[in-house]
């Protein structure tokens, strides 16, 4: 931790995540704060180490060891306003322990997650498909979003993902960072565990923090809908864009979007939406065992939303 003499004005609380300690999110705390004169003479930056091993199993304790330490921090600076950054796994806690402590939310400044798996990790579900308990997958799996939309009407968020190509920085899928009411920022060819301290998110965070807004531009129409219907489908897990180009088109809606899907060998059933331009729009998947709830849903979304045949039936 970097102290002053003098009374600060902010606190940067950065957390590292899953099979980490916080050494490397340092850097990137420290780069941020060294970077600004400002900063630097305002600035106290603490970067605990939760350990590395107890990443492994349960986020919990994680939370509680955290929480102690903050609790600390706070005491001894009462006046500073928390700049709070979270890379993976140490935005979940982040979310987690700001859900337990509404009374520190008018002291955030910001909070910043960094390739958070926030809709639930991919990965983490593949490990427990059945949601057993097999270490920190089970907490890695949980979807958050709610919990994060919840906060970011609070808080002002940003969200920050990377793409190596086909919407993912080789873990997260950019899907499964994204939530409403943050502002998200996706940066290029930047793989997830150096996200943690790369310096091209310093002026990204520099210019956030300069002017921390609530995302209050969320769109109200049909498309922003849609997507968020199938979000919320049980079992659905936020998913690159690899298999996009082998998916078929199963609705046709108006203004040119369309709803693909395409299911795999191993009977895993991938959702796409894509717009006029076959951007994509949203990606996710469904194991077997939700098969029943997707088809159900996809029955839904014919009667709630505008396609080409309702329109030509209007």
């Amino acid at each position: 931790m970097n102290s002053s003499d003098r009374n600060p004005e902010f606190i940067l609380f950065a957390q590292h995540g899953w099979s980490d300690n916080g050494k490397d999110i340092n850097v990137l705390a420290t780069a941020l704060v060294e970077q600004s004169h400002e900063d630097r003479q305002n600035t106290v930056v603490f970067a605990p180490s939760l350990g590395l091993i107890t990443t492994y199993w349960r986020i919990n304790p994680l939370v509680s060891k955290l929480e102690k330490l903050v609790i600390e921090i706070i005491e001894q600076y009462p006046q500073a306003q928390l700049k709070i950054m979270g890379h993976s796994l140490g935005g979940l806690i982040w979310l987690e322990l700001l859900d337990r402590h509404p009374d520190w939310h008018c002291k955030v400044h910001s909070l910043v997650m960094i390739g958070s798996p926030v809709g639930g990790s991919h990965l983490a579900r593949l490990i427990d498909p059945l949601a057993l308990g097999i270490g920190m997958a089970r907490d890695l799996g949980k979807n958050r979003r709610a919990l994060a939309t919840k906060l970011a009407q609070k808080i002002p968020t940003l969200a920050i993902a990377s793409d190596l190509g086909k919407g993912s920085d080789g873990m997260v899928p950019l899907e499964n960072t994204k939530f409403n009411y943050a502002q998200f920022v996706c940066v290029d060819n930047i793989p997830h565990a150096n996200l943690k301290c790369n310096q091209d998110l310093v002026p990204i965070i520099h210019k956030f923090w300069s002017n921390p807004q609530i995302n209050l531009c969320q769109s109200p129409d049909w498309i922003a809908q849609l997507l968020t219907f199938l979000k919320d489908i049980p079992g659905m897990t936020d998913a690159n864009y690899q298999n996009l180009s082998k998916s078929t088109v199963l609705i046709e809606f108006s203004q040119g979007v369309t709803l693909r899907t395409y299911t795999n060998v191993a009977q895993v059933k991938h959702v796409f939406v894509t717009n006029a331009q076959s951007q994509c729009l949203y990606a996710g998947y469904v194991g077997w065992l939700h098969f029943s709830h997707l088809q159900k849903s996809l029955l839904e979304i014919k009667k709630l939303f505008p396609t080409q045949d309702s329109l030509k039936n209007s």
